[in-house]
């Protein structure tokens, strides 16, 4: 008798590395998030006073991450090519899972099936691109409503 074996999977949001911001810290991070990263030179000095110079790529998302938490943002840290699962996916971009499913079965967010079934899984950074290409439609939208309102037009 064949029995399909449920494959247990931890969401990958409850893995990542998330960082909250600490008001103590607000001014820090804001003067390091207005640092250039290419004028910048990070070294790591452990407890036996080894150091290490941390590469650009590394300064980049340091100082990006200071940024967003100098703004009171929280940071979660995860590699673009993570595969999400459509409810993951939901939950990043503050949306409903019947939803997200709507928006991969339209092509909208692109995603691949498992290995012989019938789940889906999507690439963070396609999840990440549509979220990008929906707030720059919602700026839009905000900017035609502004000009209109300037302009006393009649809606």
């Amino acid at each position: 008798m064949d029995r399909e074996v449920a494959v247990v999977r931890t969401s990958v949001l409850a893995g990542a590395t998330k960082v909250e911001p600490s008001p103590a810290d607000q001014t820090v991070f804001a003067e390091a998030g207005r640092m250039a990263p290419d004028r910048v030179e990070v070294i790591l000095r452990a407890a036996d006073g080894s150091e290490l110079v941390l590469p650009i790529e590394l300064v980049r998302i340091l100082i990006a991450s200071a940024g967003e938490l100098a703004t009171g943002h929280a940071v979660t840290v995860l590699a673009s090519e993570t595969q999400l699962t459509p409810a993951e996916a939901a939950e990043l971009l503050g949306l409903s899972r019947p939803f997200v499913a709507r928006l991969l079965d339209s092509g909208d967010i692109p995603s691949s099936h498992l290995p012989d079934s019938r789940h889906r899984v999507v690439r963070l950074a396609d999840v990440l691109a549509f979220q990008g290409r929906r707030e720059r439609r919602r700026e839009g939208r905000r900017r035609i409503a502004d000009a209109i309102d300037e302009a006393g037009l009649p809606y």
